[in-house]
């Protein structure tokens, strides 16, 4: 039933996405810039890491399509609690579960397919990377999606207006871009600034998605990026479903 439940909610959102476009390609638009105008500078410049600066750059913007992307997915949530939906998928036997995964999921196959499309961009601009390591990529890019998405529906689910919703995930999703190393590795980073780092989610799999650029597969980034990875969405998924019960969604 969970699996039946989970299918329903998701095609329902599925196809709500796919009647519009311009949300599919909308959200690759801030690291589609980064990729243009910021990427070309970094070239040949020394950035403390192995791997071109193709192999550095790519996979945070990927990691950042990610987090502010799904970040805001409980923008929809606060739009249906406004217009009645919610209250009404409350009388269903849906489980609460179902509700969650079925929006979740939704939002990671988005940013998946937004990734594709950023892999295909760089790699038109002198990304090279193997083929295993741009999927292991794209994994990452799924899970961190989930446990956002799931964070972002269970915040949403506690607050009333956008005018609460978004300044309170900008003021978390911004300082999460800078101290993950997103754009340039924190190996350039002063010492203190390298250790706050290391308290941030998103660090830990920034490094292992760079290393999979380069090919290095059995390192002690790889191993701690894919437990903080499934850890986090493990736990993400958990609270959104206990905010969802809680709340009668």
């Amino acid at each position: 039933m969970l699996a039946h439940d989970t299918a329903l909610v998701f095609g329902r959102y599925a196809r709500q996405t796919l009647r519009s476009r311009f949300q599919m390609l909308f959200g690759i638009l801030m690291p589609l810039l980064y990729l243009l105008f910021f990427g070309p500078l970094l070239t040949d410049l020394p950035l403390g890491s192995q791997g071109s600066s193709w192999q550095v750059l790519v996979p945070g913007l990927l990691l950042q399509l990610g987090l502010f992307g799904a970040s805001f997915s409980g923008f929809s949530i606060i739009i249906e609690k406004q217009t009645g939906v919610i209250e009404r998928m409350r009388v269903t036997p849906v489980s609460r579960l179902a509700l969650l995964l079925g929006r979740v999921l939704r939002d990671a196959l988005l940013f998946v397919f937004q990734s594709v499309l950023l892999v295909v961009t760089a790699l038109a601009m002198g990304l090279r990377a193997p083929l295993v390591g741009v999927l292991i990529g794209f994994g990452f890019v799924a899970l961190l999606s989930v446990s956002l998405a799931a964070l972002s529906c269970a915040f949403a689910m506690t607050v009333r207006t956008p005018q609460e919703f978004g300044p309170a995930i900008n003021a978390i999703a911004m300082p999460s871009m800078l101290l993950s190393g997103l754009m340039l590795p924190m190996a350039l980073a002063p010492g203190w600034l390298d250790v706050l780092s290391r308290f941030m989610p998103v660090r830990y799999l920034v490094d292992a998605v760079r290393d999979a650029y380069i090919g290095s597969y059995a390192t002690s980034s790889m191993l701690y990026g894919v437990i903080m990875a499934v850890g986090f969405a493990t736990l993400a998924v958990t609270v959104g479903t206990r905010v969802f019960r809680k709340a009668g969604a």
